[in-house]
């Protein structure tokens, strides 16, 4: 084992004295037969050291990812004589994007400040996926170098739509699914245009930042991972060949890339070709596109539509309810439509209903209950009519029918409600008050306050040649906002010139600052933080007398303290105070006894001889 790590570190070391000996090689290599779709790598390999790398103009291909480097090593033994050499890689992940067969100009490198050209390539680009692989590989003396290879093909990640009915007749629901298939991790997926569906009416049944539901498939023998993009509920509006515009994505693939060195001895390769070293994934930008879905529109049957046929087509019932047939004038009654069953319930918006021509009626109250599922819409759809009879009498509501064309029996079927009679009755002559919300209405408050009734209110009236222009008020309505703007701009002149007075500010903000560095001061006492709480007392005091009385810190000291106050006219023995205070503070940080009750003390002391300065100041 010892042997052949020495063996390792020596071949390593002449490495430099074996790329002097050596000839410059500069390759190109890269499959010569592709398919449009399918990614592969071009390399291009030196046997020295180099620099300023510049890669080929590039037609008919998309660079994927790179140019990135590596390095790799070979060693052989002939005779008994062991050698090394190291080769340096410049790497290329490509992907042909059209058929044809495409030149590719030579890549440069400069060496010992020599420019180094590499060879010119071919490479043919065939429609289908038939592409023949030819081994660009070097052999000498039983050693070979195997490049880098990215494991993957053009199936690996695809993008796929299904509808659940590709011949469906007009208003017939059906569904379309947008599923990814991928045989490698996929992340970062970007929708880059979504699908559009000219010619029918679609509602989405994808849940905003829904977790994807992913599950396993095998297509042709290969196991892909699942998962639904988007899912969406069409009804055909019109018949006909309509075509659904694809999803268009962008997501990164994690595809695998492995190289290999074989030497013809087993330890190196077992060292050089251990996938811990020479596995590694590269992120690659996959542009995805679902093939358009053409539906055929079958149009629905041209004999039998009943005159109030409207679109309606699935299975439905249909029901109507009146709240009472017995009512007085002026009151009012509701009337409520129901329809409920499977099928394009949305897009049923009105009912032929025929009201008696004494009957004041407003627009429907529509309301909904549906259900939308890969299975198809179901639930319900209620109008509401709100009718206010406005002359006694008999009257009779004539039935309402509601015309659909049923899937299951290839047929149009009309339902009809029953017959209502309704008996009004002469009310008080006022209107009832009433509140109702139609679709095309405003609010309705009060029937009573119609133009058709006549007002009884008492009314408000003025005397003719009186007008508010050039009266008192109006004056005042002018005058007002202006000296209220005059005295705006004097106080904010006066406001502006006392926060430009620095000391006065000062003044005005010390009991403020010290009050503060109390209360941080009391924090640190109830955490027993005995150093910095004597340090807040302090600065409380010093600050509070510098900032009180402008007096600059350099000059802050017992003497100038004392005679401030006493040209302040503060009485003696609150002086005293004071500077006991300031003298105690610096002697209870060393002084014995409890801790807290020395903090306690000090801290009410300080509290108390500033509130006591600040009443005297007053």
């Amino acid at each position: 084992m010892v042997f052949k790590r020495l063996l390792l570190i020596v071949g390593f070391i002449s490495i430099y004295a074996a790329g002097f000996a050596q000839d410059i090689s500069f390759q190109g290599s890269a499959k010569t037969n592709v398919s449009v779709g399918e990614s592969f790598t071009l390399t291009y390999t030196l046997n020295s050291q180099g620099t300023d790398f510049r890669g080929p103009r590039l037609s008919g291909f998309d660079v994927i990812s790179g140019p990135f480097t590596s390095t790799s090593s070979s060693i052989q033994s002939v005779n008994g004589r062991t050698s090394m050499s190291v080769r340096y890689s410049f790497q290329y992940i490509l992907q042909a994007n059209r058929e044809g067969t495409f030149d590719i100009p030579p890549a440069t490198v400069t060496v010992d400040r020599r420019t180094i050209t590499s060879n010119s390539l071919t490479i043919k680009v065939s429609k289908n996926g038939a592409a023949q692989a030819v081994g660009n590989q070097g052999q000498s003396n039983g050693n070979q170098r195997q490049q880098g290879n990215v494991q993957t093909g053009p199936n690996d990640v695809m993008l796929k739509a299904y509808v659940s009915n590709s011949n469906p007749q007009q208003g017939e629901g059906i569904s379309v699914t947008y599923k990814i298939f991928t045989k490698v991790p996929v992340s970062q997926i970007m929708f880059s245009k979504e699908p559009s569906f000219p010619g029918f009416w679609s509602q989405s049944l994808t849940k905003e930042k829904e977790k994807l539901q992913q599950y396993n498939q095998v297509i042709d023998g290969q196991q892909y991972i699942v998962a639904d993009l988007r899912k969406y509920t069409l009804f055909p509006l019109k018949s006909g060949k309509l075509t659904i515009e694809p999803l268009e994505l962008v997501c990164q693939a994690q595809i695998k890339r492995q190289s290999k060195t074989r030497t013809g001895d087993p330890f190196f390769d077992d060292f050089f070709n251990d996938s811990f070293f020479n596995t590694s994934y590269t992120p690659v930008e996959k542009s995805l596109r679902a093939s358009p879905l053409v539906i055929n529109v079958k149009p629905l049957p041209s004999s039998g539509v009943p005159d109030d046929f409207a679109g309606a087509v699935g299975s439905f019932n249909f029901h109507t309810e009146l709240d009472r047939t017995s009512v007085k004038t002026n009151e009012a009654i509701n009337l409520k439509c129901v329809i409920s069953g499977e099928g394009n319930l949305q897009l049923i918006d009105k009912l032929n209903v025929s009201f008696p021509p004494d009957f004041e009626t407003y627009d429907p109250k529509v309301s909904n209950d549906i259900h939308s599922s890969e299975k198809g819409v179901s639930g319900s759809q209620v109008f509401e009519y709100l009718i206010i009879p406005r002359k006694p009498g008999k009257f009779s509501l004539k039935p309402i029918s509601f015309s659909f064309y049923d899937l299951k029996k290839m047929k149009y079927i009309t339902l009809t409600s029953p017959a209502y009679t309704i008996d009004v009755e002469k009310g008080t002559g006022e209107a009832a008050n009433v509140t109702y919300t139609g679709a095309n209405h405003e609010e309705i408050k009060y029937i009573g306050s119609d133009i058709r009734h006549i007002k009884n209110q008492v009314f408000v009236l003025d005397h003719t040649g009186t007008y508010f222009f050039g009266s008192l008020g109006f004056i005042l309505w002018i005058v007002i906002p202006i000296l209220l703007f005059f005295v705006f701009v004097l106080l904010f002149r006066r406001f502006s010139e006392r926060r430009s007075d620095v000391v006065l500010m000062k003044n005005l903000r010390a009991t403020k600052v010290a009050r503060k560095r109390l209360r941080k001061a009391e924090l640190y006492q109830k955490e027993q933080k005995q150093e910095e709480f004597y340090v807040e007392i302090s600065q409380a005091l010093w600050g509070y007398l510098g900032d009180k009385f402008s007096l600059p810190v350099a000059e802050l000291s017992i003497d100038t303290v004392k005679q401030t106050l006493v040209s302040k006219e503060v009485s003696e023995d609150l002086i005293q105070i004071f500077i006991d205070t300031l003298n105690n503070t610096e002697y209870a940080r060393f002084a014995p006894g409890e801790k807290s009750v020395n903090m306690e003390r000090i801290y009410n002391e300080a509290l108390a001889v500033i509130s006591r300065i600040e009443r005297e100041l007053r």
